[in-house]
């Protein structure tokens, strides 16, 4: 039987019992346990939820006779800890707490979930606990009390707790402009707060032997600290660095098992890779960190894409889940005149200036919305990541493509109406200066002066990749920005297998030129495309071909020319 892929699998369980993939990160269980109640934040999609699954199966007594099923063939298996199996665990998923209208409905919809997560703990030990649910108190606190208590009491195995995505519901209370509603409940003696203290007092009586909180932001663990004072942030320990996420290893051992089960050729996995690495990886979590991770959830998106189409390179390599709304950077930025300035700002510059020693400072709401913790939002957010010391930048292509469309969002752009003859007049030609020409018409001519004004390469190399990725992705793989032994090339496309561009690979090279540099120039006089640009691309070309040996390649130089002008050569 072939393994499958586990996207969108979060129940370790099922994981093992279906026979899926397993990249296994079970071995920071031991660094997990030098903490008593650690709180590990990531962005969306990194593999929390299946995290939490991994430890409710490790540490739950019901399962004792299951450990060798459930983990004989993982690293902890292998080496346990003394806690294994040990425990009554009770879980809980604020990712489905709704947010209502107002205090009151969040409370009755947080009770909700947490009588759920009461109700399963209840069933599991029905053994070992002689509470009847409807006896238990219509308040979330008061219940896990009466829970705890007679856990205690009756001198059973201590409770571990785990909490996945704790701050859910509260962050997006932030992005809304909630800001009473959010501090109403994480001030005074709310019911969130109370809830945290309950924890808190079964931690310091023994019953609660460990607590595991994932989460997105600090945001809210800072606000409940009165309360919750107890929880070690860890988001930031190297140990723990790559508990999460995959690493270049980890992710070429993953598609050598794929490739070897599968009987896919060698060619393709080569392929596979550089794609997975442009896309997904690039997520330095430090600005010293060893190397930089893979969004792990979005990587099974793209290979369960590539079996289900049975080798087929994906076209579609975002997971629609992966788009964080818009509204979180109209609410971090207070009004769309600022949005648009930090877009812009890393649309032209790539990059975002940041203090590192921010990390390490108190993040509460107040700071979420402080311009100077702007670019330390955006980082716990998974938007951006450090590319040194002192600035953060795009962790991949897949991140630089959904920023390109919250740009032409804010700026009003046109991207889906317009452009049908242009790009089907390119299906039958094949000329890459003409869909440039075209491009620059319909694309740039939307841009606003404010933005043009500041226009760069960087802007015209991402918005022309952008809009080419949406009308021709089944015909072509693009990519910007690829790093080869001689550089970083601007701008890729390779014919997709089974196209008639199969084999056919197309590099462009940018330049660009102020008004008045272009004028000395002679810019919009030349008819042979500048010399440094023609090496450049050609050293591109040269690696390419090194890597793809049965590529046909055509090389570009677009000379682009402040405020509405530009040169295209083809070599």
């Amino acid at each position: 039987m072939k393994r499958r892929i586990p996207y969108a699998v979060a129940n370790y369980e099922k994981l093992i019992r279906e026979h899926f993939y397993f990249v296994d990160k079970t071995r920071f269980i031991h660094e997990l346990e030098k903490y008593e109640i650690p709180v590990f934040l990531r962005p969306r999609r990194f593999g929390k939820s299946l995290w939490c699954s991994i430890m409710e199966c490790y540490y739950d007594v019901n399962r004792k006779d299951r450990f060798g099923e459930l983990f004989g063939n993982t690293d902890i298996g292998r080496n346990p800890t003394t806690a294994h199996n040990s425990h009554l665990v009770m879980r809980f998923d604020f990712s489905k707490v709704e947010v209502g209208a107002d205090y009151g409905a969040i409370r009755e919809f947080f009770f909700r979930e947490c009588r759920n997560s009461f109700s399963r703990f209840l069933s599991d030990y029905a053994d070992l606990l002689d509470v009847d649910l409807k006896d238990v108190a219509h308040e979330a606190s008061s219940a896990l009390s009466t829970l705890l208590t007679e856990v205690k009491n009756g001198k059973r195995p201590p409770v571990n707790i785990i909490i996945d995505e704790y701050d859910n519901f509260t962050n997006q209370l932030l992005t809304t402009h909630q800001d009473a509603l959010y501090k109403e409940l994480t001030t005074g003696d709310s019911f969130l707060r109370t809830f945290f203290k309950v924890i808190k007092a079964g931690v310091g009586d023994g019953v609660v032997a460990r607590v595991f909180i994932t989460g997105v932001l600090p945001v809210t663990m800072d606000d409940l600290t009165s309360g919750f004072n107890i929880g070690q942030i860890i988001t930031l320990k190297e140990h723990t660095l790559d508990m999460m996420g995959f690493t270049q290893a980890e992710v070429d051992g993953y598609v050598d098992e794929i490739f070897n089960d599968h009987g896919f050729p060698d060619s393709l996995k080569l392929r596979v890779r550089d794609d997975l690495r442009i896309h997904y990886n690039g997520y330095r979590l430090l600005p010293e960190a060893r190397e930089t991770l893979y969004n792990s959830t979005i990587c099974n998106f793209y290979l369960h894409a590539l079996l289900i189409n049975e080798g087929g390179i994906p076209t579609e390599t975002i997971d629609d889940n992966l788009r964080t709304d818009i509204n979180w950077l109209r609410r971090l930025c207070g009004t769309d005149k600022e949005t648009r300035e930090l877009v812009e700002t890393l649309m032209l510059d790539g990059e975002l200036p940041v203090d590192p020693a921010m990390l390490k400072s108190n993040f509460n709401r107040e700071r979420f919305i402080e311009k100077a913790f702007f670019p330390l939002s955006l980082y716990y957010l998974g938007m951006v990541t450090f590319r040194d010391r002192f600035s953060l930048e795009f962790p991949n292509l897949t991140v630089k493509k959904i920023f390109t469309e919250y740009f032409n969002e804010l700026e009003h752009i046109e991207v889906s109406m317009g452009y049908t003859d242009m790009f089907r007049q390119f299906l039958k030609d094949h000329d890459w200066a003409a869909l440039f020409a075209g491009y620059w018409k319909q694309y740039v001519g939307q841009i606003p002066a404010q933005a043009f004004d500041k226009a760069n390469e960087n802007l015209f190399r991402t918005t022309f990749y952008e809009l080419c990725t949406r009308y021709l992705s089944h015909y072509f793989m693009f990519a910007i920005e690829v790093n080869h032994a001689t550089g970083r090339s601007d701008w890729e496309a390779i014919g997709r297998a089974g196209t008639v561009f199969e084999n056919k690979a197309d590099l462009i090279e940018f330049k660009h030129y102020p008004k008045e540099k272009a004028a000395r120039l002679g810019v919009m006089g030349w008819t042979e495309p500048p010399t440094d640009g023609v090496e450049q691309v050609n050293a591109y070309a040269a690696d390419l071909l090194r890597r793809y040996p049965e590529l046909t390649i055509t090389r570009h130089v677009a000379c682009t020319v402040s405020p509405a002008d530009f040169r295209f050569f083809r070599l």
